[in-house]
């Protein structure tokens, strides 16, 4: 990879050695990424990461990327930027590797009123420290792939000192802890995790964390392992429906590809969408507002709609619109 990110807002492309995007997104809205790790500097090797086959495997915290150098980005970008919704520690590693993530996170709140989202492969919240560095944040988003040993070592490859059992309870402790939101997300891999015995765990594991809710993603890109397998849409909702009968708020984030994909593809839902997109552009919530579709749903209409030429999203100063695309 290049070592300089280029962003795109507003018809103007700079350049930047830690900041990315912004993304729009209809978990997040516009989210501005940090990326606070060199390259694929990461204590997993997931099958499944679109950075690629990692390097020998990091466990040691410390200032990959000088806190100083982003803040002085941050402070360029939002001079001259309209504000995003979120800013986010992401990237192309793990962002809590990272030793002064919890000043970067301390200097932007004082800096702004921007939200932060941090996202984690969730081996560092068994920490005291971690947790507390990040426990400003608005909304973290753990990940946790498998609860069968066997299945971790499969998806994730972690370092050999990082166990199963302290990630469940680093989780856990996160929950009791936090103030703010928690999404929890599960990267489902067929043939893996999927299992009714392994589903089965994961419910029990689930019940016994304070999570806002459950993500689950499957493949969309080709993988670095040849034969990962991806999940196709109806299974991920077979999952999603046993989660969500056993209590579990659960939402599906891998966008479908077409409406024959989507069982559940409404034809007056489009219709509703689309009769007010061709009066006037408007943004996710206020499609929400005026249609009463579930938020899950209407991105998912929105989505395939996108992918169909017949909707497209634009990011403006107040955020992303949706606009019928004539």
């Amino acid at each position: 990879l290049p070592t300089n990110y280029y962003l795109y807002f507003m018809g103007v492309i700079m350049k930047y050695k830690h900041l990315f995007g912004p993304v729009a997104s209809r978990r997040l809205g516009i989210s501005l990424g940090i990326d606070l790790i060199p390259h694929k500097t990461c204590n997993f090797n997931c099958i499944y990461c679109e950075c690629g086959e990692a390097p020998p495997l990091a466990i040691e915290r410390k200032e990959y990327v000088k806190v100083d150098e982003v803040l002085e980005e941050l402070k360029l970008y939002l001079a001259e930027n309209p504000k995003p919704e979120y800013i986010t520690f992401s990237g192309s590693g793990e962002p809590t590797l990272n030793s002064g993530i919890g000043r970067l996170i301390d200097e932007i709140k004082n800096l702004t009123n921007i939200k932060v989202c941090v996202i984690t492969n969730s081996t560092n919240l068994i920490k005291d420290d971690l947790r507390k560095e990040i426990g400003k944040a608005d909304l973290i988003m753990p990940s946790l792939n498998a609860v069968f040993e066997s299945s971790f070592l499969k998806i994730d490859r972690p370092n050999v000192n990082i166990k199963l059992p302290n990630i469940i309870e680093g989780i856990k402790k996160l929950g009791d802890e936090f103030q703010g939101e928690i999404y929890l997300e599960i990267f489902m891999v067929e043939d893996i995790n999927d299992s009714q015995e392994e589903l089965e765990e994961f419910v029990k594991v689930i019940k016994s964390l304070k999570v806002t809710k459950v993500q689950f993603n499957s493949l969309d890109r080709p993988a670095p392992v040849s034969w990962v397998k991806a999940m196709s849409m109806k299974r991920l909702e077979e999952i999603k429906d046993y989660f969500r009968e056993n209590g579990i708020n659960t939402e599906i984030i891998k966008k479908y590809k077409s409406k024959n994909e989507y069982s559940a593809y409404n034809k007056d839902y489009e219709e509703l969408i689309l009769n007010l997109l061709i009066v006037r552009p408007s943004t996710f919530d206020d499609l929400l507002e005026v249609t009463g579709i579930e938020r899950e749903v209407l991105g998912n209409y929105l989505d395939i709609l996108g992918k169909e030429g017949i909707v497209k999203a634009i990011i403006e100063e107040r955020g992303i619109f949706y606009t019928y695309k004539k």
